[in-house]
């Protein structure tokens, strides 16, 4: 990754950004966006918008869709400087809504209170898309199904993701650095103890430290013990494992990753017992095979991909013992009813998590049966999807709060793109807190028992 590398737009963002195509097409899509795109898109506004209430003012005046009686719905005022929106709009749908925010094709009045505007009618505002854009959302999916996780783009991925900046991800997750849904107790309020008697401090820490050791439960670790970790993080998991008295081998493709890692570890006197690898999962070192007694990956099989789910469970398998051993796994997921194989370039999937596949709870479990049938049996499932609001809701408060001064200059220094304060409040922001339908699974294994 080039250090002015940053998450870059879709290729038909850039092209409409920067002017790239022939003037006859390039004329035709600007009659499109000015007028046909333009009507088209309010029509579908005016069918779709059952619940809050959008207005939106351009050169023709301020027009109002949906009903603002609702108090506790959301209503927004989007302003319109450039009619490039409706093209954005026509062969990107949502996806170039955000690219439009970003590139300053419109500003809005509350972007959370348009993201929540988009959920609660998310059902009736399908008209948005056309030919155009489902056509390019199916080619993405396909492209992301064959192409996505292969090995050499499972690195750019990584790097794109994780390698941006180690200060920047300080700003808004906690102390020991879990970048995924922690899981709130009776300590902390429960899930909605922020909204009833506001976020204290070390609330999220107490949060993800429940969540650790959680998975450490489950993987049935014990002092002596060696487990495999894929997909390091910043260390957090591999550390408590330490300090529990196993070893632990932790696998990462991110350098950023395995520096701060390597520093924690020394920081909390476990340097002796953690050790890190910058390789892919497909490339574990020979003397792993059947050496390690319980296995974890904390949301990173969300990086694999269908296509590969049979050699990440074939690693599994491999790298553990043949008797007694566990696996844990948790994945960021999506119900049944929206799962599949295929599943478009989005926002998060460009722009936060590149080429990533949501698994299904169900689609995990079958994947293990297919992979390795009868190595291992699922001892249970869990479904934390109710823990991650407030998660997202702590790290936005922390972002909002941290995300200035050292830590921006850093940024701009890295990313020319970013030298403008234009430019960096419209960066995607990992904590934006809205209402957001994420699921999350916790997949526990272990070996299927030999009685002889």
């Amino acid at each position: 990754m080039t250090s002015s590398s940053l998450h870059p737009s879709t290729l038909r963002s850039f092209v409409l950004s920067e002017g790239l195509l022939p003037s006859h097409i390039n004329a035709l899509l600007c009659s499109y966006g000015k007028a046909p795109g333009r009507s088209r898109v309010f029509d579908a506004l005016t069918r779709g918008i059952r619940k809050g209430s959008l207005g939106i003012e351009d050169d023709d005046g301020t027009h109002r869709f949906g009903e603002a009686e609702d108090k506790n719905a959301s209503s927004v005022m989007l302003r319109v400087h450039r009619p490039s929106l409706w093209a954005r709009v026509l062969v990107s749908y949502d996806l170039g809504v955000a690219e439009g925010f970003m590139e300053g094709d419109f500003t809005v009045s509350d972007l959370k209170g348009l993201l929540n505007l988009w959920l609660d009618n998310r059902t009736t505002l399908a008209g948005l898309s056309s030919p155009i854009s489902r056509f390019f959302s199916r080619y993405s999916a396909l492209a992301i199904n064959v192409f996505g996780q292969a090995p050499g783009m499972a690195k750019w991925n990584v790097e794109v993701a994780y390698d941006t900046s180690n200060a920047f991800f300080q700003c808004f997750l906690s102390k020991e650095m879990m970048y995924s849904c922690a899981i709130w107790g009776d300590a902390e309020g429960g899930v909605r103890g922020d909204l009833i008697n506001g976020p204290t401090p070390g609330d999220l820490e107490a949060a993800q430290q429940r969540k650790i050791h959680n998975i450490l439960a489950k993987a049935r670790v014990r002092p002596g013990n060696r487990l495999l970790e894929i997909g390091s993080g910043w260390g957090a998991m591999a550390i408590e494992a330490a300090k529990l008295g196993c070893t632990v081998d932790t696998v990462t493709l991110s350098r950023e990753q395995m520096a701060m890692t390597q520093r924690r570890a020394a920081e909390a006197g476990v340097a002796d017992r953690v050790r890190v690898h910058v390789c892919d999962y497909r490339e574990l070192p020979p003397e792993f095979g059947h050496a390690f007694d319980a296995a974890v990956s904390c949301e990173m099989i969300e990086a694999v991909g269908p296509r590969h789910m049979h050699t990440f469970f074939r690693t599994l398998d491999w790298a553990l013992k043949p008797d007694r051993a566990a696996v844990v796994i948790t994945s960021t997921s999506r119900p049944e009813h929206r799962y599949s194989e295929y599943q478009a370039d989005d926002f998060a999937r460009h722009y936060h998590w590149p080429n990533s596949h949501l698994p299904s709870p169900l689609s995990l479990a079958n994947a293990v049966q297919a992979a390795v049938p009868g190595r291992f049996v699922l001892h249970n499932l869990e479904d934390h999807g109710i823990h991650y609001p407030r998660t997202l809701r702590e790290w936005g408060r922390r972002l909002e709060a941290n995300f200035k001064g050292e830590v921006v200059a850093e940024l701009r220094e890295k990313y020319p793109q970013l030298r403008t304060d234009a430019a960096s409040s419209r960066t995607p922001r990992s904590g934006l807190h809205v209402r957001t339908p994420i699921s999350t699974a916790g997949l526990s294994l272990g070996r299927r028992m030999q009685y002889r």
